[in-house]
């Protein structure tokens, strides 16, 4: 096997894990991790790290296939897909038109920003498929969406910084 396709696969093999890392971090509840019983979303997390130094289409497709994995953990209805693809491209672009630079802070805040956008994609998908009427829902999306984007924000440089590295190296 040439040194070429061994980096290849390396790369791949860094990307799984990562998602896999990410996936079972979803599953597990770490004493002070937690805000109002929001935990952090990590795939989230990982596709604005990967969507910071992706192209837009990547991102996208990063964004579908990380839906799908957090719906097939979860219930059918709703669907993460719209809401993770959405971020991914929103990233990318910002990432593209150079809006976002490589900090923390830049990072932090745009997992802020998009949490927010993915917790009220998943609003309103419980409001038009739920058995809850908007008004029950908006009540507390407001809570939801602040609490998974400040806790996803605050542990956005645990992934980030790690993931970024490595995206570095693969892009070199």
């Amino acid at each position: 096997m040439s040194n070429l396709s061994q980096q290849i696969i390396f790369k791949i093999f860094i990307i799984i894990i990562s998602v896999v890392f990410c996936t079972l971090l979803l599953l597990t509840r770490i004493p002070g991790m937690e805000i109002l019983g929001i935990r952090p979303n990590w795939l989230l997390i990982w596709l604005v790290t990967w969507s910071s130094h992706s192209s837009i289409a990547g991102s996208l497709m990063a964004g579908l296939v990380l839906g799908l994995i957090q719906d097939a953990m979860t219930a059918p209805y709703p669907t993460h897909i719209i809401s993770l693809a959405f971020v991914g491209f929103v990233t990318a672009f910002l990432q593209k038109k150079r809006y976002i630079q490589e900090d923390f802070i830049s990072v932090a805040l745009v997992t802020f920003i998009m949490a927010i956008f993915a917790e009220t994609f998943m609003a309103i998908q419980f409001g038009l498929f739920g058995n809850q009427s908007f008004a029950e829902i908006w009540i507390h999306h407001r809570q939801v969406a602040l609490g998974s984007a400040v806790i996803s924000s605050l542990w956005a440089p645990v992934v980030y910084f790690p993931l970024s590295q490595f995206l570095r190296f693969r892009n070199n």
